[in-house]
């Protein structure tokens, strides 16, 4: 009995251990998805006024982080709480649940579950069919559950109905909207003083509309914060619900000067788009901005799995149209996903003789014009029934990164050629294009950036827009890939316009797949340790403030 005893505590010892060491190397592997990097800023020129501002917009931010919590996933506490591996632990918060967002959104925790396409925003059984049919019966409950405020939960009786984020989230957002207040007076730029007693009062009141008139026109700032309810990407189910989330920013003013003439071109560019002229009728707003800034902190929707490397906002679309868009490039952030992941990329996938045009420049300014580009196009369906989000529900993210993306590369190749912008080669801004989407496809299909950049490389592929050598490298063709990027151009802003989403699915459906090939490359990446993406040390201590707290 002893000895059986004893052998089987060995077997018992040797199996926990094998299995805690499987479990290690299992949370090591996924962190190592994510290159870890540090928020530092020079803060030196900074009067003391904003560095006492700063404080409470990160606390404001934070805040961001629990509503996005309860809105992707729900309470967070339980689920932390019971998983005691502290890498796993990390790689949960950085998902925002037990799903892998660089990964299809697969769950990694032992019964997760699939994750809803909804998220937290439904009930988790709501099918689209439930949905339809109860505003069917009640038209009255149409504009509130398809706000991009509302949450829509059942009652007692199994009944659907829309919670405003006001009330569901109004502790929370009260907080974040006291801090916006206190930072209001310390405030030296008028203009900032009133976009953020004017976004305070939105987190209280969920009208949002007001505040963004105002952030469109304060440009003076060296200090922005982006907080509220934004983007509609984590609501996969309809694309209706706008998720929370926050950015504390710097300008960069040397860089900001560099960049601030291209947003002027936009109505010349939008007649000159290479497609019928019912799908450029609109006129871009003439007050969009463009400038460079270091983010000092990511929280909530943007600090989900992939992290967000430039900004077009807002995305009311009346807004956009009396006053442009601003387009904020994330200066820091990119050029750590350049040194860390696009670098060692490249030098794994492009062929060694066009990798000298894989440049931070070309991948700067590749990114600049495709938040410019967002202002191209069409927002409004021709047939007059609404806007194309609206119309497009759950497709309308990935058609629009994806038209941005193309429309992008458009609008460097015509200014290229018209002598109006002329840093590099052309060849820099291909090469880097392409290198760059083999960087967002790893993003997954869960990623509305990853689905749009899995249909551009399918539709370059079958238009020989880049080859692939029997080496595993791949070699840009730039004529043929000029020519793919027109007709993808054409057919992108025509499902827009038309705002088919039978038509817009079909598309998607038929192209948004990664094939065995390139899922064969990605995992060479993988294999060779090129992270995926970047996670941050971030905060007040980072910084070195005092906090508020």
């Amino acid at each position: 009995m002893i000895r059986c005893f004893s052998v089987a505590c060995i077997c018992a010892s040797v199996c926990l251990t094998t299995h805690a060491q499987s479990r290690r190397g299992t949370e090591q592997k996924l962190n190592l998805k994510y290159a870890v990097v540090r928020l530092e800023a020079d803060l030196s020129h900074l009067s003391d006024g904003q560095k006492q501002m700063l404080p409470h917009l990160i606390s404001a931010a934070k805040l961001m982080d629990e509503v996005f919590w309860l809105q992707a996933y729900g309470n967070s506490k339980p689920l932390l709480a019971s998983v005691k591996n502290p890498g796993m632990r990390q790689f949960v918060r950085t998902n925002y649940g037990p799903w892998d967002r660089l990964d299809g959104n697969k769950p990694f925790l032992d019964g997760a579950g699939t994750k809803p396409a909804g998220a937290n925003f439904y009930p988790f059984d709501l099918t689209t069919e439930e949905f339809e049919e109860h505003i069917k019966k009640n038209p009255g409950d149409a504009d509130s559950f398809k706000s991009l405020y509302t949450m829509i939960k059942r009652n007692d009786d199994g009944r659907l109905y829309a919670i405003p984020y006001r009330n569901a989230f109004g502790s929370l957002t009260r907080q974040a909207a006291d801090h916006l207040d206190k930072a209001a007076e310390l405030a030296e730029d008028e203009g900032f003083r009133n976009y953020l007693t004017a976004r305070a009062k939105a987190l209280r009141t969920d009208e949002y509309q007001p505040s963004d008139m105002l952030w469109m026109d304060m440009k003076n700032n060296q200090i922005d914060v982006v907080i509220g309810p934004i983007e509609t990407y984590e609501d996969q189910l309809f694309g209706y619900k706008a998720a929370y989330e926050g950015y504390v920013l710097l300008k960069d003013m040397e860089w900001s000067g560099r960049l601030s003439k291209y947003a002027a071109l936009l109505p010349e560019l939008q007649k000159g788009l290479p497609v019928d002229a019912r799908y450029k009728q609109e006129t871009p707003g003439l007050n969009s901005d463009l400038n460079a800034y270091d983010v000092v902190y990511y929280a909530g929707d943007c600090n989900a799995g992939s992290k967000t490397i430039a900004i077009n906002l807002p995305n009311d679309e009346e807004v956009q149209l009396q006053k442009g868009t601003r387009r904020l490039q994330l200066k820091n952030a990119m050029r750590a996903k350049f040194d860390r992941i696009l670098v060692p990329l490249a030098n794994r996938l492009i062929v060694e003789d066009q990798r000298k045009h894989i440049t931070f420049n070309a991948f700067f300014s590749n990114t600049m014009f495709h938040e410019v580009a967002h202002g191209l196009g069409i927002k409004y369906t021709l047939d007059g029934n609404g806007t194309v989000r609206d119309a497009l529900r759950d497709k309308s993210g990935a058609l629009e990164e994806g038209k941005a993306d193309i429309l992008g590369l458009y609008m460097i190749r015509t200014l290229y050629q018209s002598g109006k912008f002329n840093e590099g080669e052309l060849n820099d801004y291909y090469v880097t294009f392409m290198a760059s989407i083999f960087r967002s496809v790893r993003f997954g299909a869960s990623s509305a950036h990853g689905k749009a950049n899995m249909i551009r490389f399918n539709f370059f592929r079958d238009r020989e827009a880049f080859t692939r050598g029997e080496d595993g490298l791949y070699r840009i063709n730039p004529e043929k890939l000029t020519m793919a990027a027109t007709e993808l151009t054409q057919v992108l802003l025509k499902l827009q316009g038309d705002g088919d989403y039978e038509a817009a699915s079909k598309f998607v459906d038929a192209n948004a797949y990664v094939s065995p090939q390139l899922k064969a490359d990605l995992e060479r990446l993988n294999a060779e340790g090129v992270p995926v993406d970047i996670v941050f040390e971030q905060g007040i201590k980072v910084l070195g403030l005092e906090d508020t707290n």
